[in-house]
């Protein structure tokens, strides 16, 4: 084999990398497993465990069963891998998606990749928005205010916390927050539960 040829297969290995990683984040975040989108795909769970590992090329015939039981266009999955799409270990900006949350004034961006251990997001308190009462969950979070200001209530004690602050505790402490300020405050918080677990209130 020349390097031409050995330049192919390493573009076409890489190829299949990226198409198995995709796929593999779309199962993931559509919390299936892999035998109930085989199933749902009518492919051989093999089949599909190869593909998700780049070691098999997803082929034609394969594309239109596999996105449809992924409910996305067949050209979400063989996507070049400079394009805005999500990946197993990255969240393009304009491919965020919200958690959702029962108090009024809060938003709440998933921006870590499905599969994560970690669970980051990007939470948006309007001014005079916050929890409509404590709560508590189970793991540790961590939080760096990135604009305006946020009133933070832990374990009965309260921080006036503004831009720059961080902080961090258990998240079995009963907890709450609010904007008290006059503008949009917006918090970088990373949480050890999963998406649907963090949502105010939970």
């Amino acid at each position: 084999m020349d390097v031409f040829d050995e330049a192919a297969e390493r573009s076409k290995d890489d190829a299949d990398v990226r198409v198995g990683r995709r796929v593999r984040a779309l199962r993931l975040e559509r919390k299936l497993s892999l035998a109930e989108l085989a199933a749902k795909a009518g492919i051989s769970i093999g089949a599909l465990s190869q593909i998700e590992r780049g070691m098999s090329s997803l082929r034609v015939k394969v594309i239109w069963p596999l996105a449809a039981a992924l409910d996305i266009e067949p050209s979400a999955l063989i996507a070049d891998g400079n394009d805005a799409v999500n990946d197993l270990y990255c969240v393009r900006a304009d491919k965020r998606r919200s958690i959702p949350v029962k108090s009024e004034g809060i938003a709440k961006a998933l921006l870590s990749p499905p599969g994560a251990t970690l669970t980051g997001m990007l939470v948006t308190v309007e001014a005079g928005g916050g929890t409509a009462e404590a709560y508590a969950h189970a793991g540790h979070e961590f939080g760096f205010v990135m604009t305006g200001e946020v009133e933070l209530v832990v374990d009965a004690t309260t921080y006036v916390l503004k831009t720059g602050d961080s902080f961090a505790f258990k998240s079995t402490l009963l907890h709450a927050f609010r904007n008290p300020g006059a503008e949009r405050c917006q918090i970088l918080w990373v949480n050890t539960t999963k998406p649907s677990e963090v949502r105010d209130g939970a």
